[in-house]
């Protein structure tokens, strides 16, 4: 269906790209070159746009200002603001103050669309709950894997491309990322789609059974083993067998599991005569197999074995621009579940306080922060009061206005007032707790002279790239573009240097 979206940017060739993109999708589209010609384009058009995609930065009236006059009108058509300068607080802002989703710019024809179909879907819904799949532990589909990033959406091209043929495949991300899920699309995918999905957690098997349950059993084959058991590999045959910590897996075990990949047969536990298996092999870690291998705790031929076509999930700190996205979608899902008889929604206050989180356990914890929360929601909104502990994890996050609401408190009808958004300084906050303070680093940094000699310009770097992945909460093309170097060239020096990007502050051991 035809919609029509209001693109408000000053720089005239965004807004013919844009515009080129909005028509290849379908819909119309209406341009204004800053903010306060965006306002009067709404008032013209009488109510026919149904989705603003807002630039943050213009003379006039800038974003953030049209954003303010939209909350004064009561104007509740979704907005999506792009940006391609600030890091997370200005995009936390922008959802403080009303934002449905953002985008960092360059913006791809993709991850426009994606955002587009869902803010239309948001502005279309007639507030009746809608029954949400509960995909965990049964058949997923790529479709119902919700992100809206470039990063995971390359992710998921691979992982299509991939689920065409038997070739193995190592998902690689840290714990919570969604790696099982996106091997079961892989499964669904394949045309052993109908076939069994077994899976098995390596690190959670104790090691003298490892061999037992992968490879299966004889009967009187050890003490104990007083019935005969197929194994995983018999139990996926002919289907999809997915390892995930396949890193902690015991080097002795990892000879037999070679064979199995290597022959396409298994030998059992006290058994005379292997057997042969077809099995597609997924396997997963959080570690870095190649160091691994350096350290002779993985077989460096089994990793070339399983490492044929690798896939890196990136941290959901990574890719942010999922967090509305899946926050929506948790929300819909679970209240669903429980039955409510009205629809649920995120206020912007609590969107912000969700998106400024770096969420250590990924998505998992994102999703059952947000299973909790609808378990207890008294209202039709959550909102910040919802998450406490995620807002006593932010440091400089609770700041009061005028008014006495809190950072991140407002909903759709309180919205903060500058001085309050003003408050929240992240890059400042971050470095409380002790440790010395990110002025106070830039300071060293930045310090010509030491002891009476000119420090060295190794020391100088080192210490500036620090403070710029700390200050730009590592946003790497950020970080790179403020310090006039490219990408790689940054992914260079920090490995020169040691830095985690991760805890930039950290001292290399």
């Amino acid at each position: 269906m035809t919609s029509h979206i209001l693109v408000i940017d000053d720089d005239p060739v965004q807004r013919r790209l844009l515009t080129n993109m909005i028509e290849r999708l379908g819909h119309v589209a209406h341009v204004a070159d800053n903010g306060r010609r965006g306002l009067e384009l709404l008032d013209r058009k009488g109510g026919i746009v149904n989705v603003i995609l807002l630039d943050l930065l213009m003379p006039e009236m800038n974003g953030h200002g049209f954003l303010e006059a939209l909350a004064e009108r009561g104007v509740d058509t979704p907005v999506i603001v792009q940006t391609g300068q600030g890091g997370i607080e200005t995009v936390v802002q922008a959802m403080q103050a009303g934002a449905f989703d953002f985008l960092v710019k360059p913006v791809s024809p993709e991850r426009l669309s994606i955002a587009i179909g869902n803010a239309l879907k948001m502005a279309s819904r007639d507030g009746k709950v809608k029954t949400a799949r509960r995909p965990r532990g049964g058949a997923v589909g790529f479709d119902d894997i919700v992100s809206a990033s470039p990063a995971m959406i390359r992710v998921l091209d691979l992982a299509r491309r991939a689920a065409q043929s038997n070739i193995p495949i190592v998902l690689e991300g840290e714990s919570g990322v969604g790696k099982e899920m996106v091997a079961r699309a892989i499964q669904a995918a394949s045309d052993r789609a109908n076939k069994p999905f077994i899976t098995v957690n390596c690190g959670a098997i104790p090691h003298n059974l490892v061999e037992s349950i992968l490879f299966g059993h004889e009967k009187g084959a050890f003490t104990g083993a007083t019935e005969k058991h197929a194994g995983k590999f018999a139990d996926a045959d002919g289907g999809t067998l997915f390892l995930d910590e396949i890193g902690d897996l015991p080097l002795e075990v990892q000879v037999k599991l070679l064979r199995a990949v290597q022959q396409g047969e298994i030998e059992k536990v006290g058994a005379r005569q292997p057997q042969k298996v077809d099995v597609r092999l997924i396997s997963a870690t959080n570690k870095d197999l190649i160091n691994e291998v350096r350290e002779g705790r993985f077989r460096e031929d089994l990793y070339y074995r399983l490492n044929v076509f690798p896939i890196t999930i990136p941290a959901l700190r990574r890719r942010k621009e999922d967090i509305p996205v899946l926050v929506r979608a948790f929300v819909e899902r679970f209240a669903a579940e429980q039955r409510l008889n009205q629809r649920l929604t995120a206020s912007s206050g609590a969107m912000a306080l969700l998106t400024a989180y770096d969420w250590p356990g990924n998505i998992r914890q994102l999703e059952n922060a947000i299973f909790r929360a609808v378990v207890l929601a008294e209202g039709t909104e959550l909102t910040v009061k919802d998450f406490p502990q995620i807002a006593t994890q932010i440091p400089g996050y609770v700041v009061a206005d005028r008014s006495g609401l809190s950072w991140g408190e407002a909903g759709p009808d309180r919205r903060p007032t500058g001085d309050a958004l003003a408050g929240f300084r992240p890059e400042i906050a971050a470095s409380q707790n002790g440790e010395q303070t990110l002025d106070r680093r830039f300071e060293n940094a930045i310090a010509s002279v030491e002891g009476g000699d000119v420090r060295k310009l190794a020391e100088v770097e080192e210490e500036l790239i620090r403070f710029a992945l700390k200050f730009y909460r590592g946003q790497m093309s950020q970080v790179a573009r403020k310090l006039g170097i490219g990408r790689s060239t940054l992914y260079r020096k920090l490995k020169d240097y040691g830095i985690d990007p991760d805890n930039p502050l950290r001292e290399a051991a």
